[in-house]
């Protein structure tokens, strides 16, 4: 088996940066095996890493272990997540082209060719220990680069046996295990940024304050925002289909996922109705008392409490102290009618607890789903329950967003669907608006270099009429 790594000791002898330094001067070698490679050995290499998770028994081990490791989530939700994602970006990654010529574009006489990045840092997050870096080294070595994985101390027993189960199956197909290595324990915030900066490319996924260290570390860096996920019911929606949508998203992983619904703005004329269809679909509707109990429950000094978030909903309503028919719920609902620091429970939760918000109509509603992006996570991803697609048009149109999801669960359908064309992903690129060099899901793309080669073409320059004529005409020469 190849197993790496071996632990560094508490030791003042220990050099961090020689040790990193190493582990990139390996990563390197191991990337001389696929210089040559042709598309097909490199999708065979892909396709390995995502059997060494995919496989039945394997995905439940991961599940069990990194619930065991993380106390947070729930292990059929991970069972779906490491199957279920793994098999969609082996998907994606499989028709795409990353491999000497990958586009001839005739009209502007450009021959693309990709070209790898190099030594990528992956730095994955708990929520995700084995999902995260088995998709990250997908796409990492899709574009033939290697990949050196730094994992959340709290997960890291997962990772470990993740990481290993990867090397594993690159040496069954015969390239060298080290295509996929993680850094040893303990892992530290000096070892982390250590790899940061001796890397090609840094890909966060996770703590914000990894994103910002990776974006000043002088390496170039993809880091994503933080999650609040805002979701409209409006007039039209199919009021029990967007609730089990609703409660399928809220309940998975026990909201784990950075795509998970932290609130709901419904439109005034169907509110009654539709928290009697998000009851129906297993919500608990929290009195004026027990919203307090929540608040209490879920913040401890102004931190989130870590016995309750990503946990069972009857160990919520335990530590809540909410009636016994609460513990056999599936989500809670609370109402709240502010956003910002004074109101908070309009920010992520990483709870079953779902914020409730009443609007007097869709342009009530769309201000609060601004508000809340302004609030927390901005540019991430709202989403719209309506048969009116000319209101999802107008938050696409006008809020400062990355995604807006038409009548979808979504956390199945922020990171890449079978039924929408996101590609999958666990990392959502969320712009500027966060701080973000990408807009989109992180995919293949980001792991590629192109070289671009540029013949003659018949010459395109316009006249300057067609350039300055109508200018010309209105404000005059």
């Amino acid at each position: 088996m190849a197993v790496q790594p071996d632990p560094i000791q508490d030791d003042a002898d220990v050099d961090i940066v020689s040790r990193v330094q190493q582990l990139v001067e390996n990563g390197r070698m191991a990337m001389q095996s696929l210089t040559d490679a042709n598309q097909e050995r490199v999708n065979e290499a892909v396709t390995a890493l995502a059997w060494s998770i995919y496989q039945p028994e394997r995905a439940r081990e991961l599940a069990e272990l990194a619930v065991e490791d993380t106390g947070m989530g729930n292990v059929d939700s991970k069972i779906i997540k490491n199957s279920r994602k793994t098999f969609g970006t082996l998907r994606d990654l499989i028709r795409a082209k990353t491999v000497g010529v990958i586009e001839i574009d005739k009209a502007r006489g450009f021959v693309k060719y990709a070209k790898p990045v190099g030594v990528v840092g992956a730095i994955t997050p708990s929520t995700n220990p084995a999902a995260t870096p088995v998709n990250k080294a997908m796409m990492a070595v899709k574009g033939r680069n290697a990949v050196i994985i730094a994992a959340s101390p709290a997960g890291f027993a997962t990772t470990l046996k993740t990481v290993n189960y990867m090397r594993d199956a690159l040496e069954h197909i015969g390239l060298p295990a080290d295509l996929v290595q993680m850094l040893p324990p303990p892992v530290n915030k000096e070892m982390t940024q250590q790899l940061m900066e001796q890397c090609d490319l840094v890909v966060v996924t996770g703590s914000q304050n990894n994103v910002r260290r990776a974006y000043s570390s002088g390496t170039p860096a993809i880091g994503v925002g933080a999650g609040n996920v805002a979701v409209m019911i409006a007039e039209t929606a199919d009021l029990d289909s967007a609730a089990e949508k609703i409660c399928a998203s809220k309940i998975f992983d026990n909201s784990t996922s950075c795509s998970s619904e932290n609130s709901i703005t419904i439109v005034e004329s169907v509110y009654d109705d539709a928290i009697a269809a998000m009851q129906r679909a297993g919500g608990y509707m929290c009195s004026a008392e027990e919203r307090q109990q929540i608040i209490d429950a879920l913040w401890v000094n102004g931190k989130l409490n870590r016995h309750v978030i990503a946990k069972d909903p009857d160990v919520l309503a335990e530590v809540a102290g909410l009636p016994e028919v609460a513990k056999s719920a599936k989500f809670f609902m609370v109402e709240e009618t502010g956003v910002g620091d004074d109101f908070p429970l309009s920010d992520e939760k990483l709870s079953l607890v779902l914020t409730v918000y009443k609007a007097k109509d869709f342009q009530g509603a769309k201000q609060r789903l601004q508000s809340l992006l302004e609030y927390a996570g901005m540019g991430h991803s709202v989403g719209i329950h309506s048969n009116n697609l000319d209101e999802a048009n107008e938050l696409a149109a006008d809020l400062n967003v990355v995604r807006v999801l038409v009548n979808q669960a979504h956390t199945f359908g922020n990171g890449g669907s079978f039924t929408n064309g996101f590609e999958f992903t666990l990392s959502m690129g969320c712009g500027s608006w966060a701080g973000n060099s990408i807009s989109e899901n992180l995919n293949y793309r980001h792991f590629i270099n192109i070289t671009h080669l540029s013949t003659e073409i018949p010459e395109d320059k316009p006249s300057e009429e067609e350039m300055f004529g109508a200018f010309w005409e209105k404000y005059g020469k």
